[in-house]
């Protein structure tokens, strides 16, 4: 009877060792907790006389230093990004953006975006409170495709 009491204490105590233990890790490194992102497509042209669409204003001079003159916002979403999914954003030109986190630290995540009509594959790693302005297609008939991706809008 007395070994099954101290059993049964042990096992209690690891169970909330283990709880513990987890609740004492970074929000960020619970796996399936979803980084809301928001995800702006952009196209861009030379075509003169420059325009911004107003809705990019917050990343004008992000783009400032770009030889695109002429900004048009495409759609814009927030997106829900986990670690263990892809998240898929449609493009103009008829393929698909591929969002995932693939790390999140806190208020650090690297966001992964993948274009597979493209084949192409790019990691960056953001910060809350910053953005990224991301080329995913080449210019096309004077037309290149743009998104503005920030975690934790």
């Amino acid at each position: 009877m007395i070994d099954r009491q101290r059993r049964l204490a042990l096992r209690i105590l690891t169970l909330s060792l283990a709880i513990a233990a987890a609740a004492l890790l970074p929000s960020g490194a619970r796996a399936e907790e979803p980084t809301p992102t928001r995800v702006r497509v952009a196209t861009a042209s030379r075509k003169t006389p420059p325009v911004l669409d107003p809705r990019l204003a917050d990343v004008k001079k992000q783009i400032s230093a770009l030889a695109w003159q002429h900004w048009e916002l495409v759609s814009d979403q927030t997106l829900p990004l986990t670690q263990s999914a892809s998240t898929f954003v449609d493009l103009p030109d008829g393929s698909k953006a591929a969002l995932s986190a693939v790390e999140v630290r806190g208020n650090i995540v690297t966001i992964e975006v993948a274009i597979a009509q493209k084949n192409t594959q790019t990691r960056v790693t953001i910060e809350k409170g910053q953005r990224i302005v991301h080329q995913v297609a080449k210019e096309k008939n004077g037309v290149a495709l743009f998104i503005v991706v920030t975690p934790w809008p």
